[in-house]
């Protein structure tokens, strides 16, 4: 019997404030019609590599921005990951984001993964990035809130080379730093 009313309680208290059964929570972190999301890129393996990411979508597209630091100069490949659990640091992302089993590619091919983002350029250690994004999205069904984004030791070859892992990672190399993509307000970083 409490066990019924517990539950009973939980429903009221999950609703509370509903106007209608079909409440659209989404409102709740939507401003001006924007989503925004944040990841902290924290190190792995002692890399010394952190950051932060910027997500912001209209429902269409979505910016991303990125400043990351620690970085050895030149290119390195940059993705969303399948999931959000970094218990054991960034090798427990799994694989890119790929919900609709394409090959890998670059963030210009219709050809990609969701998650496929290229590369960051670094320059005396700090890498700036800013893509528009049709793929990547922070509501619905492909939504990548909670999944995880990756920043690799490697250039990202896009697909395009000869190499046995260039379909599926990009021969990236190893995980660098990454964070988990949750919901946030507006920010501002440099």
């Amino acid at each position: 019997m409490y066990l019924i009313f517990a539950l009973i309680l939980n429903q009221i208290v999950a609703h509370e404030g509903c106007q209608h059964e079909h409440h659209n929570h989404k409102e709740e972190y939507t401003i001006n019609n924007l989503i925004y999301a944040v990841a902290i890129l924290q190190p792995d393996n002692g890399s010394g590599v952190s950051g932060i990411v910027k997500m912001i979508s209209d429902g269409q597209s979505t910016t991303i921005q990125a400043k990351i630091t620690g970085l050895s100069d030149g290119l390195h490949g940059f993705h969303i990951h399948e999931f959000g659990n970094l218990i054991k640091g960034c090798i427990t992302a799994g694989p890119h984001y790929n919900p609709h089993g394409k090959l890998h590619g670059g963030p210009k091919d219709q050809e990609r993964h969701v998650g496929d983002l290229g590369n960051v350029h670094s320059e005396n250690g700090v890498a700036h990035f800013k893509i528009n994004d049709d793929f990547v999205k922070l509501s619905g069904e492909f939504s990548v809130i909670g999944r995880s984004m990756v920043v690799h030791a490697n250039e990202d070859d896009l697909g395009k080379s000869d190499h046995p892992d260039s379909k599926s990672t990009g021969n990236a190399g190893a995980r660098l730093a990454c964070g988990v993509i949750g919901i946030s307000g507006p920010f501002e970083f440099d």
